[in-house]
C-alpha cells in the first residue's frame, strides 16, 4: 500500500482566529442635527470665511501707513500718481497730449503714447465715484489705498477661480487664504506702491476666472443641446 502525501499547502477558507466584528452604529439625533445645520450654514460660513480673508489682505498692506503716514513710495509710483493727479485735474484728453518735463530728465516724456492708462485710469473712476457719493478724498490717499483694495478683490477672484476649477469650495478659500499673504505680491500691492502690479494682478486672475467660466459654459450648452438632438 502506499502512503498519502503529504502537502504543506493550507486549506483554504479556514480563518485561524475569529475576526473582529464591526458594527456601525447610527449617529444620535444630536449628531444628526449638528450636521443638518452645518450643511445649513455653510454657505454663510463661507462667505463670512472669505470677508475675513479680505479683511486680512487689506489689513496686512497698510500696516506702513498705521505706523507711519499714507506717502507715495519709490519712483514709478510717483511718477504714476502725478498722473493720475494730473489726469483727475486736467481730464483724459489733455493726459494724451501732456509733455512731462520732469520725467526723463533732460529729454522729457510725451505721456500718452509712452503710457499704461490702466492703473491711472482705475484710480480716476474711484476717485470720482467718490466724490460724486461725497467723500471728501484726495487723489494721493486713493492711490495709496489702490494696492490694498485690489489686494481684497484678487483674493475673491481667486476662490471663484479655483472654485471652477476643483468644483470645491474649501479649495477656493485655501488658495484664496494664500494669494491674500503670499510675499511677493503683497510687496507689489503695498499701501503706496502704486504701481501697475496693484490692479494688473487682479485683472489677470479675473481674465483667467472668466475665460475658464465660458469654456465650461460652452461646455456645458454643447453637451445638452447634445442630447437634445440625440432624444
Amino acid at each position: 500500500m502506499t502512503e498519502p502525501e503529504i502537502t504543506d499547502t493550507p486549506q483554504e477558507n479556514v480563518p485561524n482566529e475569529k475576526e473582529p466584528i464591526i458594527v456601525q452604529k447610527a449617529p444620535s439625533k444630536i449628531g444628526q442635527a449638528i450636521q443638518k445645520s452645518a450643511q445649513k450654514w455653510s454657505p454663510a460660513f463661507r462667505v463670512l470665511i472669505l470677508i475675513c480673508i479680505c479683511l486680512m489682505a487689506s489689513f496686512c498692506r497698510i500696516f506702513s501707513v498705521l505706523r507711519y503716514e499714507s506717502i507715495i513710495h519709490e519712483f514709478d509710483p510717483w511718477f504714476n500718481y502725478r498722473t493720475t493727479r494730473y489726469l483727475v485735474q486736467e481730464g483724459p484728453y489733455s493726459l494724451w497730449n501732456w509733455f512731462d518735463h520732469e520725467s526723463w530728465y533732460p529729454l522729457g516724456r510725451s505721456v500718452g503714447p509712452t503710457l499704461y492708462p490702466g492703473l491711472m485710469g482705475t484710480a480716476g473712476v474711484m476717485y470720482w465715484a467718490l466724490k460724486a457719493l461725497g467723500f471728501p478724498v484726495d487723489i494721493r490717499n486713493v492711490c495709496v489705498f489702490t494696492g490694498p483694495i485690489f489686494a481684497a478683490f484678487t483674493a475673491i477672484v481667486t476662490y471663484l477661480m479655483t472654485k471652477e476649477i476643483t468644483r470645491k469650495s474649501e479649495s477656493g478659500l485655501f488658495a484664496a487664504l494664500f494669494v491674500a499673504v503670499i510675499p511677493s505680491y503683497i510687496s507689489r500691492s503695498v499701501a503706496g506702491s502704486y504701481d501697475n502690479e496693484a490692479v494688473a494682478i487682479f485683472a489677470l486672475v479675473w481674465s483667467f476666472y472668466t475665460f475658464l467660466k465660458a469654456v465650461n459654459t460652452v461646455i456645458r450648452t454643447f453637451v445638452v443641446m447634445l442630447l437634445i438632438v440625440i432624444i
